[in-house]
């Protein structure tokens, strides 16, 4: 069959008999070409298993894997003559194509899937932790280790952080805490991960002083002798009646100086001066002494012999600041270094305790468990025999430090037994340096370039081919959006990018559209037109919320059916009218005019997928769920019971709410219990989830929630379908803190609340909804229409804690740019540029998503020049491609289009499917068949409690309640020092029930006799277990067992448990036990020999009323468990 231009260009790079070097442009099909590469070699009998791709994300894993094996799919399934058209398009010779190779194709499937670990398809942190878990002792991790998400690092650093300050790190942390407010420490914690290599080995202080040029003994005082040497203030206090305080300029000066702290200056007040009589750094003559130019002549003239001095002292100032630069940036990078020493190696000793690896340990140690000597040969003898074929996907975004794994494994290939003759071995790599927007993670586009040069020079000395080849066709993009994008690229936008980009349409007849919508100018600054607003919410005048409506009304009328668009479907054009998600708008970052966005096309009626990335502890959803969750861990949580009431799940108006807690007595959980007739479904629930806290796991309580008692509806009924992204993020974090922790509700709520978990949504998920996402979210995907609104001037943020390399120095963590020493000038110079190109890349990514039709618009300030904004530099180059103005919003705009734009006649009207009723037996408790064994409590098989002749003169009820009042205050006595005992017990029994004060003192009077009395020490020492929660199996019963003990005493060769009773009639002795007790007494012996198979099991009952411990015979609690059974 006769190829195109365009899919010779694929066919050839994926030729899997020669190493590749593929640099192709978005929407070039660089996926195809990986996912045909794949094929062909599975069609060269290569084992599966010798094949190795490494993608960017699990996403794009799990993408490749999907189109790969649905090609295989389709090719086991395909007759013969389909087949071999199928194989001719991945470019092999009709020769080639016989019976046997269709044969062969039609079993690929089949040996994919049965390959013993799958194809290798994987993240480059998916397949180093596959390798240090294969050779955990020679990487020296832990054999089982588990690898750690962003969330557990951050939760791990604070936990170490708080080590840190409690032990005799304190000054590490005093001496950074001295540059951070707020949550910086948390910021600082991560820059210094990100860049652990270049503060490891740590500098010494010397080192660091040294290397800005100063005296490590340099002082404060040494420096402000330099500049103040008296008669200063003097000079100044005759100069401020000359600066009017209102100028502009000179205003500021007059400021400074009327406040000056004369008395006793530090290097901050020196600063401070210097802004008055030193040049700023954008002037011509930057940090210079502003020697004829202060002021004006007036000024200068006014103060007569004074001028001289003053400018003698501007001279002493102008000397002073390098070293004041200088010092302090020194001290504030040894604070740095100082800390990394003291925090760095207590996180990786925290990490290897509880056996975790985050992601930088995963290359890390792989990275030198692949260079040790000794050791790596071996390891890549064993990891040699199983790769013959490497795929990299995005290699723009591979972090140096990713690289050195890749070419260390390649390494192999054209060396000792890894050159071997009689195996073809190839590297493949893939990506676009126009695309590498994620520096923030690690990638270094120069690499790319860089690593080419490399595998190009070690494949050449071996004389293995190797081509280099571009991809410049885009199967994606209309003429008139690539010519836009050629045009950026190669002018204003070329930094990053440019400037020798070409695209080339292959869909060059799909008519193709570009608006550049009139720019919306910046409000003033409005005053709030109602002070109950909050603070950050936008007015309506706000250049936001106008471009913001503005988006909502285009938008709906394209989906009235006054636009439509050709679309390519089933292969073929098609002309159809514009549908919701058809749209996708791109923000540069998620800020206000990111939520403004979605407010306005939910507020116009539109279907919208909501926000692409989501904060679970924000969804209204999760914060009910969370409320519940604190209450149940805390009865006495009024607020949190108060939120519960009256979210969605109990539906309680603000009228009912206000009637049960005015006026009310106590705590409002009583309260509604003293109404449970009034409100029986509301006290049912509540009282079931009381029931099961103590012994369900968090996920299990929560499903509980939602599907018994049909929260999981009634929350969607109330906020919306997407409020069930929030629901199934809780579930899931709720099962991540269960593998990461001892589980418990306060643990898993305080963990919920501990750091602000965000989750993001699957963007291949959103239906028919309109998208709304930032760019760096939005890569790899497309739609027919591209809204590009964030594009007016992007002013620089707070980025946090920011971390300087310079060529040859420390790790520097700078003061402001404006503060710097000259020396880091460089380094800042760097980064801003590295900032800048990344940015235009993240245009490109951008202007590229887009099909058919793309809209350009921006609200604010756009700067003075047309490359300080993307829209600037966009209707540049629309202007210069020839777009012709247009009418738009009531103004003009520019419009760039080929092809037919004309709205056709009628259209059929989308038909929408009908979500049909949840049926009514779904949503009804599944019927008891029988099958199901309720588990059983151990205190609740039967027989009696009691003796008959108890004669405590109290009711079954009022015994109960006795019972457990003293049982919380042994549990929780023993917490607090004994001189506390008196104090603490009130709150203790509060926990319980109100209790009169007389009651109370015999209560505590009982409980301390049991607590001091030195027989009972080891029941009550602190090694001692306190209400364990036990649940097991009962082969006794037939039954899951569920039950708490009161104590539990574990030793190397026995288990002791431990009940208490506050019986007022106690057994003389063991053989006069109530046959209830000794049932309970044999259900905790069994699960206790199921858990300790090979430790003596005694159980034991504490009298209270004679604090006395009455072990009791094994044989009689079995035989008492065996009676229940049986009974």
């Amino acid at each position: 069959m006769t190829l195109n231009d365009a899919s010779r260009a694929q066919v050839i790079a994926a030729d899997p008999g020669q190493s590749t070097w593929l640099s192709a442009n978005a929407g070039s099909g660089k996926t195809r070409v990986l996912t045909d590469r794949v094929a062909r070699l599975l069609l060269e009998e290569v084992p599966p298993e010798r094949i190795l791709c490494l993608t960017y994300t699990k996403a794009a894993a799990s993408e490749m894997q999907n189109r790969l094996f649905r090609r295989l799919g389709e090719w086991a399934m395909k007759p013969d003559g389909a087949l071999a058209t199928a194989l001719a398009t991945l470019g092999l010779e009709a020769e080639r194509i016989t019976p046997e190779l269709l044969s062969r194709a039609r079993t690929l499937f089949a040996r994919a899937i049965e390959t013993p670990g799958g194809l290798k398809i994987q993240t480059i942190h998916s397949f180093c932790g596959g390798v240090l878990r294969r050779f955990p002792l020679e990487a020296g991790v832990s054999p089982g280790f588990t690898e750690m998400d962003e969330r557990a690092q951050l939760l791990l650093a604070n936990d170490v952080l708080d080590m840190l300050a409690d032990g005799e790190d304190v000054p590490s942390i005093d001496g950074v805490a001295a540059y951070l407010s707020g949550d910086d420490m948390a910021g600082l914690v991560r820059a210094l991960l990100a860049h652990r290599d270049e503060v490891e080995p740590q500098r010494e202080r010397e080192a660091i002083f040294d290397w800005f040029g100063i005296n490590p003994d340099l002082s404060d005082a040494d420096i402000l002798s330099q500049a103040f040497l008296g008669g200063e203030q003097v000079l100044c206090d005759r100069l401020v009646p000359l600066l009017d305080p209102e100028s502009r300029n000179l205003g500021k000066s007059h400021r400074i100086l009327s406040g000056f702290n004369w008395a006793s200056p530090g290097l901050e007040d020196l600063a401070q001066i210097e802004e008055v009589f030193l040049s700023g750094p954008t002037t011509k003559t930057p940090d210079a002494a502003k020697i004829g130019t202060f002021g004006n002549a007036a000024i200068r003239t006014a103060m007569g012999a004074d001028l001289a001095p003053l400018e003698a002292f501007m001279l002493r100032l102008e000397a002073a600041r390098p070293l004041r630069r200088a010092l302090q940036t020194a001290r504030k990078t040894d604070a740095l270094h100082r800390f990394a020493a003291a925090f760095l190696p207590a996180y990786d000793t925290a990490k290897q305790a509880r056996g975790w690896l985050d992601f930088d340990d995963l290359i890390r140690h792989t990275r030198s468990l692949l260079m040790a000597p000794g050791v790596a040969q071996w390891v890549l003898f064993r990891l040699d025999g199983g790769i013959d074929h490497i795929l990299v996907d995005e290699a723009q975004d591979t972090a140096p430090a990713q690289w050195q794994i890749i070419a260390k494994l390649a390494e192999e290939f054209a060396s000792g037994e890894g050159a071997r003759a009689e195996t073809s071995r190839t590297i493949f790599v893939v990506g676009d340096k126009k695309q590498s927007i994620y520096s923030f993670q690690g990638a270094d586009p120069s690499g790319f370039d860089r690593m080419r040069d490399h595998f190009a020079e070690r494949l050449a000395q071996i004389e293995a081919p190797f081509q280099s080849r571009e991809l410049i066709y885009s199967f994606r993009s209309a003429e008139p959006i690539l010519a836009l994008v050629d045009h950026v690229a190669g002018g204003l936008g070329a930094a990053g990018v440019g400037p020798d980009v070409t695209h080339t349409a292959f869909k060059s007849a799909l008519p193709g559209r570009v608006d550049v919508w009139p720019h919306i100018p910046k409000s003033e600054k409005l005053e709030p037109s109602n002070w109950e607003n909050p603070v950050d919410l936008l007015e309506e005048d706000h250049h936001h919320v106008r471009l913001a409506r503005r988006v909502a009304t285009a938008i709906k009328e394209m989906l009235d059916g006054k636009v439509t668009i050709e679309v390519e479907e089933a292969g073929r054009p098609t002309r159809r009218a514009v549908r919701a998600g058809d749209i996708l708008i791109l923000v540069q970052r998620r800020s206000d005019l990111f939520h403004e966005m979605i407010a306005a096309i939910k507020g116009a009626g539109l279907p919208i997928a909501g926000a692409d990335r989501m904060r679970v502890a924000a969804e209204l959803a999760v914060k009910d769920l969370v409320a519940l969750m604190a209450f149940l861990a805390t009865p006495e949580d009024d607020l949190s019971l108060a939120a519960v009431l009256r979210s969605p799940i109990l539906g309680w108006s603000e009228a009912e709410l206000f009637d049960l807690a005015h006026g009310r007595e106590g705590f409002l959980w009583r309260a509604l219990q003293s109404r449970a007739a009034e409100f029986a479904e509301t006290v049912a629930m509540l009282e079931d989830l009381r029931d099961h806290t103590d012994f369900l796991r968090p996920y299990d309580l929560l499903e509980r929630v939602l599907i018994r008692h049909d929260a999981r509806r009634r929350l969607l009924a109330r906020l919306g379908q997407e409020a069930e992204d929030g629901i199934d993020a809780m579930l899931g974090q709720a099962l991540a803190y269960e593998r990461m922790e001892v589980p418990s509700l306060t643990g898993f709520v305080g963990w919920l609340q501990a750091d602000d978990v965000t989750i993001k949504r699957d963007p291949g998920s959103a239906g028919n909804q309109i998208r709304v996402m930032s760019i760096h979210g939005a890569k790899g995907l497309e739609a027919p229409i591209v809204i590009l609104p964030d594009c007016a001037q992007r002013r620089a943020g707070n980025r946090g804690v920011t971390l300087l390399e310079p060529a040859g120095g420390p790790l520097v963590w700078p003061m402001p740019k404006a503060d710097a020493p000259t020396l880091l000038r460089p380094a800042f110079e760097a980064a801003t540029a590295a900032e800048a190109e990344e940015r235009n890349r993240l245009l490109y990514v951008a202007m590229t998503r887009a099909e058919s039709w793309l809209i350009v618009a921006a609200a604010g300030t756009l700067g003075r020049n047309a490359d300080q904004s993307w829209y600037g530099m966009i209707r540049e180059s629309a202007e210069a491609l020839g777009a012709e103005p247009c009418a738009m919003f009531g103004e003009t705009g520019l419009r760039l289009e080929s092809g037919d734009w004309s709205a056709p006649g009628e259209f059929a009207p989308m038909v929408q499917a009908e979500v049909p009723a949840v049926p009514a037996w779904a949503l009804m408790p599944a019927v008891d068949d029988g099958r199901m064994v309720p588990a059983r409590s151990p205190s609740d098989l039967g027989g009696a409690k009691a003796l008959a002749s108890d004669a405590g003169g109290l009711e079954e009820e009022a015994a109960l309640r006795r019972g457990r009042l003293i049982h919380l205050l042994l549990e929780h006595l023993p917490g607090v020092p004994e001189p506390g005992w008196i104090a603490a017990a009130p709150g203790i029994l509060a926990l319980e029930d109100e209790v009169a004060e007389v009651e109370a003192t015999a209560l505590l009077e009982e409980a301390v006799r049991v607590l001091t009395d030195p027989s009972l020490s080891d029941v009550f020492a602190p090694e001692a277990l306190a209400e364990v929660p036990l649940t097991a199996w009962s082969e006794t019963l037939s039954a899951q067992v569920l039950g708490v003990i009161d104590r539990l005493i574990i030793t190397d060769d026995r288990v002791l448990a431990v009940d208490f009773k506050s019986n007022a009639s106690v057994p003389v002795g063991a053989d006069e036990v109530p046959e209830g007790l000794l049932r309970q007494m044999g259900a905790y012996a069994e699960m206790l020999a199921l858990l300790y198979p090979a430790r003596r099991i005694e159980t034991a009952i504490l009298w209270t009323r004679t604090a006395t411990l009455m072990p009791l015979p094994h044989a009689s609690v079995m035989a008492a468990l065996q009676r229940a059974a049986t009974a």
